[in-house]
């Protein structure tokens, strides 16, 4: 028996329009585990960014939908403080930690964190919340400072005050960013500042973004505060989306020398979500323009596109020695994809199966699959399974067909 291929154009794969048949046996794979892959930069990069790094997802799905260097690790600078926002969010959600909570600013905290570090009212060359040493800040307050003005200080008070010291939050922000599936992720500090063990990707960035809008909508909302005032001083979020872009309502900036400029950013426009990530232009400015004009291309040029329901009919694959002469073939789950809008013609999709099938067949059993290909990502394959059942024909049946020769 030999593989039959089913193509289908476009994402109306239930309209077959050609049968061949090719020489040698491809056996069904099993149902993939796996999430969708990453979307690979196409040769014709439709999004046309001087941004090193940048990635696109859909924020309602979590689905991919354009990747320009998306799963290399990376500098994040203080994009990696939403791994501790995470660690923290937990705590308060699980009752480990209440926002009323007091913890101590350390010297460590001042001096590397804090105004000791550079960090003045005129300048932004150090990201501090001012914090003044030995006082005693509310675990609700150092959140306000550490992710609307990104305070270092404020970060390193509360991995001291929850994990003991800044290195003991840094393992654990590791190991729940590997529980979470981030496998590009690694930290040695809370604050972003530069170390060789300080790595995500910006794939990594924008599923813990995520991951935070989805598990925490209550605290996501911090992340949309144009300022905050400490210690008598007033810092504006350097979110560039925030005043840029209506819809806009999250999520964090970054930037050191080494690094360049860097924006991981959420807007809802019309009920969708986008979230983008940005890293490696050279200066605010270019943030400053880059990441709207990209927050717009996400939502005007990218799309989710639905390529075949659960329980859908594909193909129509004959039988052999069955009571019926064809039997149905039907995907066993959904699939869907994210694209750029000039990408949607591209989908092309091809059923693989043995045939003809041997009866019997249950309804149910896997037959073989489907496989989809589209422009500028990796093939999604789909099991197809039988549609109905088909018995065996009897033994007079049986010595018919041999008489026909058939």
């Amino acid at each position: 028996m030999n593989p039959v291929f089913r193509f289908a154009a476009g994402s109306a794969l239930a309209a077959l329009v050609l049968a061949t048949s090719a020489i040698g046996q491809t056996p069904p794979a099993s149902p993939p585990a796996s999430p969708p892959a990453a979307v690979q930069q196409m040769a014709d990069d439709p999004l046309n960014t001087d941004a090193t790094f940048a990635y696109i997802m859909d924020g309602d799905t979590g689905l991919p939908l354009y990747s320009k260097r998306g799963d290399e690790a990376m500098v994040p600078a203080s994009m990696s403080k939403l791994m501790l926002f995470y660690v923290v969010f937990e705590r308060l959600r699980e009752g480990r930690l209440k926002l009323d909570d007091q913890f101590t600013v350390s010297e460590h905290a001042w001096r590397t964190g804090g105004a000791a570090a550079g960090g003045t009212a005129a300048s932004s060359a150090v990201s501090t919340m001012f914090l003044k040493v030995h006082s005693q800040v509310s675990v609700d307050d150092l959140l306000h400072g550490a992710i609307i003005v990104s305070g270092n200080d404020a970060c390193i008070v509360l991995a001291e005050g929850i994990a003991g010291s800044e290195e003991a939050m840094a393992r654990e922000m590791t190991a729940k960013a590997h529980e979470l599936g981030l496998t590009h992720s690694t930290f040695a500090n809370v604050t972003g500042l530069e170390d060789p063990g300080q790595r995500m990707s910006a794939a990594d960035i924008a599923k813990l973004a995520y991951l935070i809008i989805h598990d925490f909508p209550e605290r996501y909302k911090l992340f949309s505060q144009t300022s905050f005032t400490w210690n008598g001083i007033t810092q504006p979020n350097r979110n560039p989306l925030l005043t840029e872009l209506p819809g806009a309502d999250g999520v964090k900036t970054g930037h050191l020398s080494v690094s360049g400029f860097g924006l991981v950013g959420s807007a809802v426009r019309d009920g969708h979500r986008r979230i983008i990530v940005l890293n490696g232009l050279k200066s605010d400015r270019d943030r400053r323009t880059e990441g709207p004009r990209v927050m717009r291309a996400a939502f005007t040029d990218f799309n989710v596109v639905d390529l075949v329901e659960k329980g859908a009919q594909v193909a129509t694959a004959d039988v052999w020695l069955g009571q019926q002469k064809q039997v149905p073939l039907v995907a066993i789950e959904a699939s869907k994809i994210g694209l750029h809008v000039s990408a949607v013609k591209g989908i092309r999709s091809v059923v693989v199966y043995d045939s003809p099938l041997s009866a019997p067949i249950k309804q149910g059993d896997i037959v073989g699959n489907l496989v989809i290909s589209a422009p500028g990502v990796p093939d999604i394959t789909v099991p197809v399974a039988a549609g109905a059942s088909v018995k065996k024909l009897g033994l007079f049946g049986r010595a018919l067909v041999g008489l026909k020769g058939e």
